[in-house]
């Protein structure tokens, strides 16, 4: 097993912008460290799920994986694209503390956002299955990735904490940017562009 190669394919994955990263991003600028860590365990318990059920069901999966995709990524980029109008009006809105910086937020969030799901439906069978079979081998990878996950989640935090005073000053295009990100998180996971190409 080249151990590296799997490393880098998980940094890159969990530590470059997606819609989780850029929900955390907002929501420290929004609501501070506190909630965006709350919404950060969600975050990393259902990636850490997921990673499980990826090992666990991983033949099963195999078969069903065309449809499994099209459902997750058509429920994915709605969600996201709610994602995207809650942080839009953020400064608006009242209720947006309960709707977007959650444990709940975040847990329902990597469910149904396509990068993750296709990350954690890959890492496993591609890196993992090929050399290990053993439950207990596969349990202490699930455990890696799903560290490396957390310490990518909570460098975004950390980001956002460092620049929130900038965040502030300059609100509106903060909110407009983030939900931009989330637009296009969402076209891009939800197969159209794929489509339209061919």
């Amino acid at each position: 097993m080249n151990i590296t190669s799997f490393l880098i394919y998980c940094i890159i994955v969990t530590f470059t912008p997606g819609p989780t990263n850029i929900v955390i991003l907002s929501t420290v600028h929004g609501f501070g460290i506190k909630k965006a860590m709350e919404y950060t365990y969600g975050a990393t318990i259902a990636f850490g799920a997921l990673l499980a059920i990826s090992a666990i069901l991983n033949t099963v999966l195999v078969v069903v994986i065309p449809k499994i995709l099209i459902i997750m990524q058509i429920i994915g980029s709605l969600y996201i694209l709610y994602l995207a109008y809650q942080i839009y009006k953020m400064d608006t809105s009242g209720s947006t503390v309960k709707q977007v910086a959650t444990f709940r937020s975040g847990f329902i969030m990597q469910f149904v956002n396509p990068k993750v799901v296709l990350f954690t439906m890959t890492v496993i069978p591609s890196f993992v299955m090929p050399y290990y079979n053993e439950p207990h081998i596969l349990a202490i990878f699930v455990a890696i990735i799903t560290a490396i996950g957390f310490l990518a989640f909570v460098t975004w935090v950390l980001f956002g904490a460092i620049f929130k005073e900038f965040l502030l000053k300059y609100q509106r295009p903060v909110n407009v940017s983030m939900s931009l990100f989330l637009i296009y998180s969402a076209i891009m996971g939800s197969g159209l562009v794929e489509f339209m190409r061919r």
